[in-house]
């Protein structure tokens, strides 16, 4: 790729890029919120009481009071938008994930870029003027819930990406949280071991493909930045940061550099986090930063926090794509799969057409096994609507027998942020709510003809 042609690229692989093409696409789901609005929590609630709605637009929030840059969020709130983003519908969205992560695409390293337009090093550097926004009452205060930390590897030129939620700690320092079975963690393990502190790249504001690479479930021998190449269909494109030459997208809003102490701790949270609970569980680590790049007219790319769609979503797209493509693999009764908003990131639903007896329960210890965050699936069969609970607890009250149709493992590790949990460790429940054998009752229907007459009334009310 030729250097003109990698800056174009790199000026399509924005966040201004895509709320233009959104914006052009589908102005009906981009909603532009001009009042003035405060940085404690209002922000969250206009996203909070438009789920209740039924509505998901991204927020596209210019008037932020204190914050002195637009704020973008509730981006990953509706499947149907990441299908979207992926040319995809939702009953494909997993599979064009899977296809698209696999395609992974080296990333081009550019001479410049629009993230080096401004620069604060050493003692310019001053985090106080850096946008938050605080989600919740129970936060311990503004929070960057989009950040994306970015590692090299010591000895190869791998990198990870991983979201840690960070707040300010001091004029050049945020604490975070850096999730102890994390890959960042065991990079920072690595780095105490040599006697040395971790460099590393905090990013903020990236085009919703980047972010989605950085929220994939992959091994620490496979780069994120590779797998956003795949899902943008060419390289992402790159420059190295001053100081450690981590490798980060040219066109991102902001971009901290520093590095991470293994032994300094610096309290943090609580947060209001996917569970839907305020926790204080973190591993208190402190990224000293030395280094700020930004765009000159930067915007704040936010991630409502908490169990909204925003963060869930983001989270479990990848997740179930990874398991829906393992189940297919191995099962291929299996018809689709989902993790309900209900359920946080502990349910899942799976739709199956059972072929043989007991495939069902097959698929179910298939994925308790390989999910140490799930507590509970409920098996049902292809008729039955999986993106709706109301669907799924209906199998279950026609189709189910507790004496016969359940099973529980107890004893496993499972999410340190559940905080049903004993200290992380948890039960896991299957319920097989597809059709026994023998059974003979026929579920009521319309026809088409009838449905269509109905909707075309309605849609003349």
């Amino acid at each position: 790729m030729s250097s003109a042609r990698a800056a174009t690229a790199a000026s399509r692989q924005d966040v201004r890029a895509f709320l233009e093409d959104y914006q052009a696409q589908c102005p009906e789901d981009l909603l532009v919120v001009d009042e003035p609005l405060s940085p404690d929590q209002e922000v969250t609630s206009l996203a909070v009481e438009l789920g209740t709605q039924g509505r998901t637009p991204v927020l596209l929030c210019t008037n932020v009071e204190g914050i002195g840059v637009p704020v973008v969020t509730n981006v990953f709130a509706s499947r149907e938008r990441i299908a979207r983003l992926l040319g995809t519908t939702p009953p494909h969205l997993h599979e064009a994930f899977v296809a698209a992560s696999a395609r992974m695409v080296p990333p081009r390293l550019l001479g410049s870029g629009p993230i080096l337009e401004a620069q604060e090093v050493d003692e310019e550097v001053d985090l106080t003027r850096l946008p938050m926004l605080t989600h919740f009452a129970e936060d311990r205060g503004p929070y960057l819930t989009s950040a994306i930390v970015i590692v090299e590897s010591h000895s190869t030129d791998v990198g990870n990406a991983s979201y840690h939620r960070s707040m300010l700690a001091s004029r050049t320092s945020l604490a975070t949280s850096l999730h102890s079975r994390g890959h960042l963690w065991r990079h920072l393990a690595a780095a105490e071991e040599r006697g040395e502190s971790l460099p590393v790249a905090v990013v903020i504001g990236g085009h919703p493909l980047f972010m989605l690479a950085a929220a994939a479930r992959v091994g620490m021998d496979v780069d994120e930045r590779a797998i956003a190449g795949g899902l943008f269909g060419e390289p992402l494109a790159v420059v190295s940061t001053p100081r450690y030459a981590i490798r980060v997208p040219a066109a991102a809003e902001f971009v901290l550099e520093g590095v991470i102490d293994p032994v300094t701790r610096a309290e943090e949270g609580p947060f209001g986090e996917f569970s839907g609970y305020a926790t204080s569980r973190s591993t208190n680590n402190l990224i000293e930063v030395s280094t700020v790049l930004r765009r000159r007219d930067p915007i704040l790319v936010d991630v409502v926090s908490g169990n909204a769609p925003d963060h869930l979503n983001l989270g479990r797209v990848p997740r179930e794509s990874e398991m829906s493509a393992k189940l297919r693999e191995r099962f291929p009764d299996v018809i689709r799969l989902e993790y309900p908003s209900s359920g946080t990131h502990f349910h899942c639903y799976v739709a199956v057409s059972q072929s043989v007896p007991g495939m069902a329960r097959q698929v179910a210890l298939a994925l308790l096994g390989w999910d140490p965050y799930l507590k509970l699936v409920i098996l049902v069969d292809d008729d039955v609507d999986i993106g709706r609970d109301d669907e799924v607890l209906w199998a279950l009250a026609t189709r189910f027998q507790a004496d016969r149709d359940m099973f529980v493992v107890g004893g496993l590790p499972g999410s340190m942020l559940d905080p049903s949990s004993n200290g992380g460790v948890t039960s896991r429940l299957a319920l097989d709510a597809t059709r026994p054998s023998g059974f003979s009752a026929e579920r009521v229907s319309l026809s088409a003809e009838a449905l269509i007459r109905a909707r075309s009334i309605l849609d003349s009310k």
